[in-house]
């Protein structure tokens, strides 16, 4: 009997040293809660994939809400996916689309109380996705085709399994500790070939921002907080000379316009001022955790200072610190605004050439699209003087969709990078950085997890346009078209054939929402698809003539029949019918974009055809 005893105690200690009671397992793993780390957990959720996140603070949303960017910028007329869901939320919270349109720096302002809110909300009712709170991610081992994750929670030591893990971190902290190669700061010219960027590469990274949300507490009401140590008015003094929302160049004083700049529902005022405002350059990437709080402790002292001379100076005293947002001692957000991270080496890295002229690539990554953003390229370098100056003004891009190998280190089979650290140059995080671009990256994390997972394939052996799919059913956008929104008929085919590159996209850069335009009534010619179609069907090349002539349906189907020799006039009336295109087919019709579009996705299906990393015709 003593014996047996002795036994049952030995196995148990080797069990607890082991590990074996108490350790969680699941499919996929998302260390960080912020705003990618959600929308991944979510779409893999969706997917019927087992999957647990590993957050911090107590809220979800990141950036978005624990830091108090509650303005989002820009994605407003291509509303993709997770981002266009977590907008109508908000408009059905608020009461419409007017009701959050309070401040000019953004069509669509909130709460980040309201934010977390809606993604607590959100993720009680996906029944595959576990958050943990409140917990410090410690080691990350990836063995045997799983990863084996250590953290704490309440300062006790947990272990966690899974096959595969995303990096949601708000610095990129789980691929740098892995070993993974990143760049960090300005790029050079010779790095990426972007004539842009400053001559030689440095550390240097945009500003950081600690943002404070006050609150009108009445006329009459003196909220002044205490002085704030090394408090200097000088400082600020110029914040009121760039109010303009058209120009931050412009000469008038307004104070108010200022602070309208970030105006929320219910009386609140986000306050994230990049000129002579709460701004700070402050580089703590690569610092340990305690390092970082410390010298973010001088980053709350800037914005407290800034709250000071609001009410101090410019005689604000009846905005205070809200104090039913952040549930914080100080009543400042979670996590500061990080507008930069450690960025990836990634199998696609998305660099400015690739924003700028999309189509006239080697490497046609717009093929392999998984986000899209439309936000100009704009870095907060000002409170930074060695920092290179780079004519971002002359830097006119369009609208963009982010490549799938972007969001994987070269070479990885079971790691996936989302957040800011995504594979991007210096000068394109300027763009890729913001709420929209960030939330799709994350949902396009979790479609390429939940892929690989479901199909049990590794990252490279994962059929990019079976991602693609899994984030069209989604209503997320794979081409950036304006023009073209989810609720239209035909969206999951001029989605797809755009993807393809056989019909492509208009880009123009403008102001401070960038556009690409389908134009679906406007009539191509025979040539404009013949040689859309060349690069996929090289094997057909050779049968093709094609002249400018505008393209009729009776010419349209001479084309693909060399590629489909059965075809006949009948068989594109009847798909013509049943996709309920406009007018009447008969072999004179001049056909326009939307219905070249919609016959080429029924009858040849080009989006089948597999693609590579660089978006190039691979074999299935």
């Amino acid at each position: 009997m003593k014996s047996i005893l002795s036994f049952f105690l030995i196995f148990l200690c080797i069990c607890v040293n082991n590990r074996v009671f108490g350790q969680e397992e699941t499919q996929l793993l998302i260390i960080g809660g912020g705003a990618s780390g959600t929308s991944a957990g979510i779409q893999a959720s969706r997917m019927g994939v087992k999957t647990v996140i590993l957050e911090e603070t107590p809220w979800l949303g990141g950036m978005i809400t624990a830091a108090g960017v509650s303005a989002i910028d820009g994605n407003h007329h291509i509303p993709s996916g997770i981002w266009g869901e977590f907008r109508e939320k908000l408009y059905e919270y608020y009461g419409g689309p007017s009701a959050v349109n309070t401040g000019w720096v953004s069509n669509t302002l909130f709460e980040p109380s309201v934010g977390n809110r809606i993604f607590q909300d959100w993720i009680k009712q996906e029944q595959n996705l576990k958050v943990h709170f409140e917990v410090l991610w410690q080691n990350a081992v990836f063995e045997s085709d799983s990863w084996t994750v250590s953290y704490l929670e309440k300062g006790k030591k947990k272990i966690i399994k899974a096959k595969m893990l995303i990096d949601a971190t708000e610095l990129g902290d789980v691929m740098a500790s892995l070993g993974y190669k990143y760049y960090v700061g300005m790029d050079s010219q010779d790095r990426f070939g972007e004539t842009f960027a400053p001559s030689q590469a440095n550390d240097i990274v945009q500003d950081l921002t600690y943002v404070v949300v006050l609150k009108d507490y009445g006329i009459g009401t003196d909220k002044t907080i205490p002085k704030p140590k090394g408090y200097d008015p000088e400082i600020f003094a110029c914040a009121c000379n760039h109010a303009d929302p058209i120009s931050f160049d412009s000469p008038q004083n307004d104070c108010q316009k200022m602070l309208n700049y970030g105006k929320l529902p219910n009386g609140k005022y986000m306050i994230n001022w990049p000129n002579c405002g709460n701004d700070l350059y402050m580089n703590i990437v690569e610092m340990s955790q305690k390092d970082r709080d410390m010298a973010l402790e001088e980053a709350k002292l800037h914005s407290l200072r800034f709250i000071y001379y609001i009410q101090n100076e410019l005689g604000y005293k009846h905005l205070g610190l809200a104090d039913d947002e952040f549930p914080t001692k100080d009543q400042l957000p979670f996590i500061p605004y990080h507008r930069e991270s450690r960025r990836v080496a990634s199998e696609s890295m998305f660099t400015l050439p690739y924003v700028l002229s999309p189509y006239n690539q080697e490497k046609p990554y717009y093929r392999t699209g998984i986000a899209v953003g439309d936000y100009t390229i704009d870095h907060h370098h000002k409170m930074n003087p060695n920092a290179p100056e780079i004519d971002f003004i002359k830097i006119r891009v369009p609208s963009y969709n982010i490549p799938l190998g972007s969001l994987i280190p070269k070479g990885s089979t079971h790691f996936i990078v989302a957040e800011k650290s995504i594979g991007v140059s210096n000068i394109v995080n300027g763009a890729s950085r913001l709420q929209p671009v960030v939330l799709g990256i994350g949902q396009a994390a979790g479609a390429l997890a939940g892929t690989a997972i479901l199909n049990e394939q590794n990252l490279q052996e994962v059929k990019i346009r079976n991602v693609q799919e899994n984030l069209l059913v989604k209503n997320a956008y794979l081409m950036p078209f304006r023009d073209i929104d989810a609720n239209h008929p035909h969206f999951l085919s001029i989605q797809k054939i755009g993807a393809t590159g056989i019909l492509k996209g208009f880009g123009v850069p403008y102001k401070w929402a960038n556009q690409t335009w389908f134009y679906p009534e406007r009539e191509i010619s025979e040539f404009e698809l013949v040689e859309g179609l060349r690069p996929l069907y090289s094997q057909y090349a050779q049968y093709w003539d094609a002249s400018g002539e505008r393209l009729t349906l009776g010419r349209f189907l001479d084309i693909l029949k060399v590629v489909r020799p059965e075809l006949i006039e009948n068989d594109i009336k009847l798909i013509w019918k049943n996709q309920n295109l406009s007018g009447t087919p008969a072999a004179t019709t001049f056909l326009d974009r939307l219905s070249v579009a919609v016959l080429l996705d029924s009858i040849l299906d080009p989006f089948s055809i597999p693609v590579d990393f660089n978006g190039l015709p691979s074999k299935p």
